[in-house]
């Protein structure tokens, strides 16, 4: 029997575990950070999680740490925590974000509130990549995934304006930063989320509700419709957006960097 020679070199096989690697992810108490967290553990990542306030049942001292990242005392801690504990880190997921302002249109935004939207949504993200990936820079290695949203381009001016002005200025960073630490062999992504079912988006329906006096339905039609629907039918999970973060901070991705991964069911337009 002829056998070809011209069969070419076989297949490379790029695995997605992440064994050995030590992963730290913000806002990893609930919602969607609670589920990169855990796809990150079953990818095989040493997972150190951060939030305010500890999960129950607690992982312990070497799989959560309580800090408020909107300080930089508390990320003087995580950074601290990771010395001691982990020596670093190869994968820095950032999920903390969300908006605690009150509905209502610009001008019911105070200077306060401007300033907590951004210290939760973009200076608590620039503070911990300071503190941890020069130490990737150093060892010529890892992966950064900021978490921004869809509304740094289609902003919800009547209830969430500074979170989505915040998350714009957090996407800009976040290219600046690839295009600094790419040669140094550090990746930077955003993932873009839509509309999640999540804590966060019914905290969002319940401050509309509150504050216009309308139906919890009313609001969750308002939502959806100031977002110009949602193709697919349904808001994305919190365990789907964990599976694009697992894909850009593994090696499947080596070589996307500085680019933005938007995940909301065809909600933001686009064309070409």
């Amino acid at each position: 029997m002829h056998t070809s020679d011209n069969a070419g070199p076989p297949a490379v096989t790029i695995s997605d575990r992440l064994d050995g690697r030590r992963a730290l992810v913000t806002g990893a108490s609930k919602g969607t950070g609670a589920a990169i967290a855990a796809r990150l553990r079953e990818a095989g990542a040493t997972v150190l999680g951060v939030a305010r306030s500890a999960p129950d049942p607690h992982p312990g001292p070497l799989g959560f740490v309580a800090a408020d990242l909107t300080s930089p005392d508390g990320v003087d801690l995580v950074a601290a925590h990771v010395a001691e504990h982990l020596g670093g880190v190869d994968i820095l997921v950032h999920t903390l974000g969300g908006s605690r302002s009150p509905s209502g249109g610009f001008a019911a935004l105070t200077d306060e509130h401007w300033a907590d939207e951004l210290g939760l949504n973009l200076l608590s993200a620039v503070r911990l990549d300071r503190a941890l990936v020069s130490g990737m820079s150093a060892m010529r290695r890892g992966t950064v995934v900021h978490v921004s949203s869809i509304q740094r381009r289609q902003p919800l001016h009547a209830a969430t304006l500074g979170y989505a002005a915040a998350k714009a200025a957090l996407t800009t960073y976040s290219k600046g930063l690839a295009n600094e630490v790419g040669p140094h062999g550090v990746r930077v992504n955003v993932v873009s989320p839509g509309f999640i079912r999540s804590s966060g988006a019914d905290g969002l329906v319940e401050r509309l509700s509150t504050g216009q006096g309308i139906t919890r339905d009313e609001a969750l039609g308002q939502v959806m419709d100031s977002l110009g629907g949602i193709p697919l039918g349904r808001p994305s999970e919190p365990a789907e957006v964990a599976e694009l973060v697992a894909f850009l901070v593994g090696d499947r991705s080596a070589a996307i960097t500085g680019a933005e991964h938007t995940i909301d069911g065809g909600t933001v337009p686009t064309v070409g």
